[in-house]
């Protein structure tokens, strides 16, 4: 059976770039932005969006890791979880946004190849220490992407607000 793998793949897509409620997906905050906007910090203590973009690219790496060997190998800790402004603007906005999409076809690929069983499948995760089953880390990759689009319309906001000064 595939109902749950099927939503989940659907919802994945949704916020990618479908027509949500909230109204706002990463495709349409992508369209309002340019190549020097996404390295600009607004407020001191908030990440830029090429900063999230690259955090979120970084944890579905390790989520497609986490299916395809069973366990992990980052942490909240690890040095590339959140890199410099200054790091990536050498790679370049059109290189951050290409893998973080590439990333998320990769995933949608390979669970296209699981069925719902998979779910309860375990996987070691190295960040939490534990035994969990695929159901956790994937689920998670939809609310971690979730959360950060919610940063991302306040950056955004917080931009508009800094050009209109």
């Amino acid at each position: 059976m595939r109902c749950l793998i099927e939503n989940i793949i659907q919802q994945l897509e949704e916020v990618q770039k479908g027509k949500l409620w909230i109204g706002s997906t990463f495709s349409s905050a992508f369209s309002q932005l340019d190549e020097y906007s996404v390295f600009v910090r607004p407020l001191e203590d908030m990440h830029s969006v090429a900063e999230i973009i690259s955090h979120l690219t970084l944890w579905r790496k390790e989520t497609l890791l986490k299916i395809k060997t069973g366990q992990g190998s980052k942490t909240d800790e690890c040095a590339e979880n959140w890199l410099s402004n200054e790091k990536l603007r050498i790679l370049g906005w059109d290189r951050i946004r290409s893998e973080y999409e590439r990333t998320l076809s990769e995933l949608i690929g390979l669970l296209k190849s699981k069925d719902d069983d998979f779910l309860d499948e375990h996987y070691y995760d190295t960040d939490f220490k534990g035994n969990y089953p695929y159901r956790f880390v994937i689920e998670g990759m939809l609310h971690h992407d979730l959360y950060h689009l919610g940063q991302l319309g306040l950056i955004m906001k917080y931009l508009k607000k800094t050009e209109n000064q």
